[in-house]
């Protein structure tokens, strides 16, 4: 009588994108001890950041590198650009996104500029982190990716949180790393530890024949989740995140575009003058007479983010409306 072996394939191991955020910082500290923490509250004394991302890092590195700061925004990224200057690649943590406004002029007229001032003699390699979703926390990542000399990057997944910070911390430029407190108990696989993804390259998360969905962050998990639904009735979905807002992989949006003929743009932040109008005129220039169907954008209410929980989820874009924008491009014309 013979023996059949039976193997069973360990499952990945799943974390939050709090738990990627964290691994992230911990291990570029431990990389390089150039990396060090600016923020309010984030020292372990204080209970390791408001989310706790940074909780056990400066207990592990100490004081020194993970600086607990005085509420004072301009203070944080005005010493973090200073450190960057002598040396160091500081982490300076914004709590919540509208905050970012008090700091602007070190950023935008300071850390964005240094390099060009300097003929690239010097480098400025600092990285902001900061959150959007709910209260005091606008979408403001068109502000930035209108200013030469900044990154900005957003992840859609855990894996990708982890190894966009990382790809932030190292790059000699200063990023600005956008984080969802919608998203931060979302679960998903474990990134390869040390595994740093490269900056202003966008990934095909889901490859598709009909249409295209381009975007970035949180919107990304709906975009794939629609796709799931609609190849149940035969409608292939293509689901394009950018990963890096600016700079943007416009070679891998038009690539794809080109395929499908068709594309619906989503994004968090409200729908005038934000980065899908940018991604929509990108692909109108490339692909004039190609399309099959116009390019539709999903987006956000063009209003201050409520209080309200209600008045909040009547203001998001929803996971439905990107499913009547892509229908309504597969009705325009002949599905081919």
């Amino acid at each position: 009588m013979s023996a059949t072996a039976t193997t069973t394939e360990a499952k990945p191991e799943m974390i939050t994108f709090t738990e990627a955020f964290s691994r992230a910082l911990h291990d570029a500290m431990e990389m390089d001890p150039t990396v060090i923490m600016l923020g309010e509250d984030i020292a372990d004394e204080e209970g390791g950041g408001i989310f706790k991302v940074t909780k056990g890092l400066s207990t592990k590195f100490g004081g020194h590198r993970v600086r607990t700061t005085p509420i004072s925004e301009q203070a944080i990224v005005g010493a973090a650009i200073g450190a960057s200057l002598a040396g160091m690649r500081p982490v300076a943590e914004i709590m919540l996104m509208n905050f970012i406004t008090v700091p602007m002029d070190q950023i935008v007229n300071h850390a964005a500029k240094l390099r060009f001032m300097s003929g690239g003699q010097t480098h400025v390699p600092i990285t902001i982190r900061t959150r959007t979703g709910g209260q005091h926390s606008d979408m403001l990542e068109a502000w930035f990716a209108h200013v030469a000399g900044m990154k900005v990057v957003t992840p859609s997944t855990p894996a990708d949180a982890y190894g966009l910070l990382l790809g932030c911390i190292f790059d000699n430029d200063p990023c600005l790393f956008i984080e969802d407190q919608l998203t931060r108990t979302q679960t998903g696989p474990a990134p390869v530890k040390g595994e740093i993804i490269k900056l202003g390259k966008a990934h095909v998360a889901r490859e598709g024949t009909d249409v295209s969905i381009v975007g970035y962050g949180r919107p990304i998990r709906d975009a794939m989740a629609l796709a799931e639904k609609l190849a149940g009735e035969g409608i292939s979905v293509e689901v394009v995140d950018l990963r890096t807002v600016s700079p943007m992989d416009t070679e891998t949006v038009i690539k794809s575009v080109a395929k499908t003929g068709r594309a619906v743009v989503v994004h968090e932040a409200p729908r005038s003058f934000g980065c899908g109008a940018e991604i929509v005129a990108r692909i109108q220039e490339a692909l004039y007479g190609q399309l099959k169907a116009p390019v539709l954008r999903v987006a956000s209410r063009d209003v201050t983010v409520p209080f309200s929980r209600v008045l909040e989820a009547e203001y998001l874009y929803k996971g439905a409306d990107i499913e009547v924008a892509v229908r309504r491009t597969l009705d325009t014309g002949s599905r081919k």
